[in-house]
């Protein structure tokens, strides 16, 4: 088969991972900036170029589109669907993951555990807003952050109204949730890939921070997740439209709760707290599902 990396940088741990996978599996695996392609929409012949040559031939393409490039990123695999390509992760289920406001909604809708979460437009409504959460501490988070970045632990009320007041004032989108104490600083990272989880860490802050992101300096280590941890996981990743997810979970007095579902999720630190080759079992995935013209949406949506 003939598989594209959709990555900025080749010298990424996980693009890097993929790369090695796919070769040893015999397939022709190629590495394509997203963010340098260029397209031409067209009903009758749609086409994808970069550096003046037009990409074509390939069998399916997995996504790994940085959060601050969702919009070009998400339109450049929508471009692929509409060739006939397959995508490992759909263009719609990147998009619908990356809205962190929709992502909560639609797991809500679906009974998914999450922490009580509260959004407003206004600073007016702040009081009522904290309390809808049970008051201080709370977690404020801005939709747009990433990777820790943008997520404050206020831990009165008092400095709960300020955060909130600071990031209306600069006209951010945030949302307000229930701080989950009894997790210590720590979450589970379940890596989905189809209807499995395949790889399971814990991430553990460092000492004083309460966020677990080991780009902030937390550490990994190999957990046993319960059945019910597991099921939560692999119907997380189902509701975005995902075959391939980080889902973080924290563990709460009233079982998992979801945080995230992540659509481009890091592979070094889930390979090296587990000893599993994740990266392989996204490419035999590919190998059993990837057929031409078989993307859900074909670039609809």
């Amino acid at each position: 088969m003939k598989i594209a990396i959709l990555s900025t940088n080749p010298r990424l741990y996980s693009t890097r991972r993929l790369m090695e996978a796919g070769k040893e599996r015999g397939h022709e695996m190629r590495v394509i900036n997203h963010k340098r392609c260029y397209m031409n929409i067209t009903s009758h012949r749609p086409e994808i170029h970069l550096n003046g040559v037009s990409i074509e031939g390939f069998d399916a393409i997995i996504p790994r589109i940085g959060a601050s490039v969702s919009f070009y990123g998400a339109a450049v695999v929508r471009q692929f669907e509409m060739m006939g390509v397959y995508s490992v992760n759909e263009s719609v289920a990147i998009t619908r993951s990356r809205d962190k406001l929709r992502a909560s909604q639609l797991l809500a809708r679906k009974g998914i555990g999450l922490p009580v979460t509260g959004f407003a437009n206004s600073p007016d409504d702040t009081q009522d807003l904290l309390k809808f959460v049970g008051g201080a501490p709370v977690v404020i988070k801005l939709l747009e952050g990433t990777q820790g970045i943008g997520v404050v632990l206020a831990e009165t009320n008092k400095a709960a109204e300020s955060v909130i007041e600071a990031f209306s004032g600069l006209k951010a989108n945030f949302m307000v949730q229930e701080y989950i104490k009894e997790a210590g600083g720590s979450d589970i990272r379940c890596l989905v890939i189809g209807d499995k989880v395949v790889a399971a860490m814990k991430r553990q802050g460092k000492e004083g921070e309460f966020r677990s992101n080991l780009h902030r300096g937390g550490s990994a280590s190999l957990i046993r997740i319960t059945p019910e941890e597991r099921s939560t996981a692999v119907r997380s990743a189902k509701v975005m439209g995902l075959n391939v997810a980080g889902v973080d979970l924290l563990r709460s007095n009233h079982g998992p709760v979801v945080m995230e579902v992540n659509s481009s999720p890091g592979l070094e630190g889930i390979e090296t707290a587990t000893k599993k080759d994740v990266a392989g079992t996204i490419i035999e995935f590919i190998e059993k599902n990837a057929k031409q013209g078989k993307t859900k949406t074909r670039g609809r949506g």
